[in-house]
């Protein structure tokens, strides 16, 4: 069962109760992302995420790992374009062991200056790993042909010289515009004891806003068809093209989760049967949606010998008329909605998953369905919706990016 606390400072707790398991993941989102930053600070939300791991007024970030170690308990922690959260998952007996922890990182972290010189090489080294990937870094440069200027196509990483500009006080003034009550869910997953809301109160419901907040970031962005090749020494071409998708609140949004496992989303699916089965083109193909605030953007990798590629591209073009031009097949349909249906049952049996979900409903939607409601719209997909998804998204040029050696 799902309940709802408000706090009163504002702070939302949403609270899950599974009694069949001995698992309590306790998750704290909040609404700071790189499409928050601007151009003086991108990054700052993850280098930020990092520090809240590096030490607080009583406990060293030695300490903090081991707390966690010494019960068996996981703690991590994670940035996207439009959230940060930290969650801990531990046995049920140690509930509010995790959450005193996670209190003391989000109120008390020092940022010593010390650490934060520190860890900008241990960001540099991650951004440096990422530079070294050419079939993750393609997807950073498509955002960027996507939306320009807009936040939504800043690197979650940030760049060097942004690292290297963070300070201590930058950091503690960012927190505190954007780590404010009303930009915080709490999300709680599992055995979860009676009372544990007036627990989660006690630490989170007492603190307050210190600095406005500037939401200077935040308008809807324009999807434009912009083409960006970045030379590099790698064996293969990396290729993204990227549609114009459909944002979180769309209500078509099931019917293109359908539409793009049909597509590329699966081993079934027509992209991986097309390129790398019939044709034997790539060993990575497939698609995947990416759902924001105001948008969405689907998106088509596939990775292939230099030599390949134009014969690469025409093969994905010719699938991609081909999937505009004729129906998904009743089979395709079927399968498509029971991989969905399975996935979200399946997901069920993780007290991370369901932590997950509801932080991100509350976080982003201000609102929860229950499974059978999601198990209707999903059954409530049929060919004539699929068909108007695929009207609405392949009707725009793409973007793409790529990235290859020179000749």
């Amino acid at each position: 069962m799902l309940k709802k606390h408000i706090c009163q400072n504002g702070v939302t707790v949403i609270n899950e109760h599974v009694p069949a398991v001995r698992s309590v993941t306790i998750g704290i989102w909040i609404a700071a992302g790189s499409r928050y930053e601007s151009t003086h600070n991108n990054g700052i939300s993850h280098f930020l995420e990092h520090m809240l791991f590096k030490g607080t007024k009583t406990r060293t970030a030695q300490d903090i790992a081991e707390a966690f170690d010494a019960i068996g308990g996981q703690v991590n922690a994670f940035t996207s374009k439009e959230y940060t959260c930290f969650y801990a998952k531990v046995m049920d007996t140690y509930q509010t062991y995790a959450v005193d922890i996670l209190a003391d990182m989000f109120f008390n972290s020092v940022f010593d200056e010390a650490e934060v010189e520190r860890e900008k090489n241990v960001v540099l080294e991650e951004i440096k790993m990422y530079e070294d990937t050419p079939d993750d870094i393609v997807h950073d440069l498509l955002a960027q042909a996507s939306y320009g200027q807009h936040p939504l196509a800043y690197p979650i990483l940030g760049t060097e010289a942004h690292v290297q500009s963070f300070t201590s006080d930058l950091l503690k003034t960012y927190m505190k515009e954007r780590y404010t009550p009303e930009n915080v869910v709490i999300s709680v997953a599992g055995n979860v004891s009676d009372g544990f809301e007036d627990i989660i109160e006690a630490h989170f419901g007492h603190y307050s806003a210190t600095s406005p907040i500037e939401e200077h970031n935040i308008e809807r962005p324009q999807f434009l068809s912009e083409h960006i090749v970045k030379p590099k020494h790698t064996e293969q071409a990396h290729l993204c093209l990227g549609f114009n998708g459909l944002s979180v609140t769309d209500d078509d949004i099931y019917s293109l989760m359908v539409m793009n496992n049909v597509l590329g989303g699966s081993m079934s699916s027509r992209l991986f049967q097309d390129i790398r089965e019939k044709q034997g083109l790539a060993y990575a193909v497939f698609s995947y949606h990416s759902s924001f605030l105001d948008h969405g953007l689907l998106t088509i990798y596939a990775g292939t010998g230099r030599n390949q590629l134009n014969i690469l591209k025409e093969k994905i073009n010719q699938t991609i008329d081909q999937f505009k031009r004729k129906a998904i097949t009743d089979k395709e349909l079927a399968n498509s909605k029971e991989q969905l249906k399975g996935n979200l049952l399946l997901s069920l049996e993780s007290t991370n998953s369901r932590m997950s979900r509801n932080g991100k409903n509350e976080l982003l939607l201000k609102k929860h369905r229950t499974i059978d409601d999601m198990l209707r719209d999903i059954e409530a997909v049929n060919h004539q919706t699929v068909q108007t998804v695929i009207e609405r998204v392949f009707t725009q040029n793409p973007s793409s990016a790529l990235v290859t050696a020179t000749e």
